[in-house]
């Protein structure tokens, strides 16, 4: 089988993410560099940057129930403890829906949990907020570690690091290859396969459609935060979603479990999606499953593309612990795990990915966008959200919905 390097995979993100735009961070307390030496006689294990996991730790987490994520991560965790079994490790689920604003809300009482592992989706709101411990210390560790310093810049803002990077993330084209020979690379053979018998469902959430906006030559913002989707691809984008909306063969749902059930059961020959989801579906078509980037248009398409990683509270009162179980469970060996049985996409340079499925996801992230951590971002989910809602289910003019969209954004940006 062929391999695929993570660093060649992944080498077209740099640009990208290090042009990713910033705001005026708070200044969190960096978390102390431990100097201790690993506890005399642990078990071999994976490297912690030579710190030792000591001390009570709690972790979040928002893998799904049963999830193969899930079993990733609690395998993991069952190691750290075989190999530190001075340390305690507490780990709690919480719906990922949840998950931003319960650690908002409980460390800004004084509380939450040591650590959490999410998505760089709140990272500069957080920072803002001044909810995260400052990580910049550690970042020679990560670099000796072989962390790509694209996941670096991803868990990064104004220069300082708030994260252990853990995979990169965003979505791709899954399709069942018995029914689809070849995956279709633009919007018109998406099209054409659709009304030619196949079948495809596509959540009707903005951020699993995002990608389309840059397929037809958008862009969401400009350099000062603007909205200006309406002027560069937005309306192309929602009447292309219209158009397949109106296909027979084509389902959009709002509920993402009967997104997946119906990929899953057969009921559906593609869905766009992302590589949390790669594991379960492997587990449901073996070797029929493929993923192929997203169908480009007049430019290939940009899905937002995030980086997951470890966070560590401000109120942290075992900051070098969380670290060390970061570190822990971003080695070169739990990551090779995290890929082979979740299919994350890894943070780390000296891993190569024999998996085509996994090596699919490595190649969408090439032409994604990466997250914007400036705070007008966080005022597009709500219009877009509801425009794309009016479109499909209400019949709107795909102009009008984007230009109603982008003046919402901006005037709840004082833009």
């Amino acid at each position: 089988m062929k391999r695929f390097s993570l660093l060649a995979a992944l080498s077209a993100l740099v640009a990208l993410i290090l042009a990713a735009c910033g705001g005026g961070a708070a200044q969190p307390t960096a978390a102390p560099v431990p100097t201790t030496a690993p506890p005399t006689g642990a078990m071999a294990a994976p490297p912690t940057g030579g710190m030792p996991i000591e001390g009570a730790i709690t972790l979040w987490h928002a893998y799904g129930t049963g999830s193969t994520e899930e079993e990733v991560i609690n395998e993991l965790v069952e190691r750290a403890r075989a190999a530190y079994p001075n340390a305690t490790i507490n780990v709690l689920q919480i719906p990922f829906d949840q998950i931003f604003t319960k650690f908002q809300n409980e460390v800004s009482a004084g509380g939450g949990p040591d650590m959490f592992i999410a998505p760089n989706d709140s990272l500069g709101d957080q920072v803002r907020a001044g909810l995260l411990a400052d990580l910049s210390a550690y970042v020679p560790a990560l670099q000796a570690e072989n962390v790509s310093p694209v996941a670096i810049e991803g868990m990064s803002l104004d220069g300082k690091l708030y994260a252990i990077p853990e995979s990169f993330k965003a979505v791709a084209l899954y399709y069942n290859k018995s029914k689809v020979a070849t995956p279709p690379a633009t919007t018109d053979e998406l099209l054409a396969a659709v009304r030619g018998g196949n079948t495809a469902v596509f959540n009707q959430i903005a951020y699993h459609n995002f990608g389309w906006l840059q397929a037809f030559g958008g862009k969401l913002m400009d350099e000062t935060g603007r909205c200006v989707a309406d002027q560069t691809g937005g309306v192309e984008w929602f009447t292309f979603l219209k158009t397949l909306k109106a296909e027979p063969t084509v389902t959009f749902s709002i509920d993402t479990g009967k997104a997946d059930s119906l990929f899953k059961e057969g009921k559906a020959d593609m869905i766009v999606n992302g590589p949390w989801a790669l594991g379960d579906y492997r587990e449901t078509l073996g070797d029929n499953l493929g993923v192929a980037p997203m169908p480009g248009a007049t430019s290939p398409a940009g899905p937002l593309t995030g980086v997951d990683g470890f966070y560590v509270s401000v109120n942290s009162a075992n900051p070098a612990g969380a670290v060390a179980l970061a570190m822990f469970l971003t080695s070169k060996e739990s990551l090779q795990l995290y890929v082979e049985k979740a299919g994350h996409v890894p943070a780390r340079t000296d891993i190569a990915i024999a998996d085509p499925l996994v090596a699919g996801f490595a190649e969408a992230a090439q032409t994604g966008v990466p997250r914007p951590q400036i705070p007008e971002m966080s005022n597009f989910w709500t219009p877009f959200g509801d425009a794309i809602t009016k479109v499909l289910d209400g019949g709107a003019d795909p102009a009008a919905a984007i230009t109603e969209a982008c003046a919402t954004m901006n005037t709840a940006n004082g833009k």
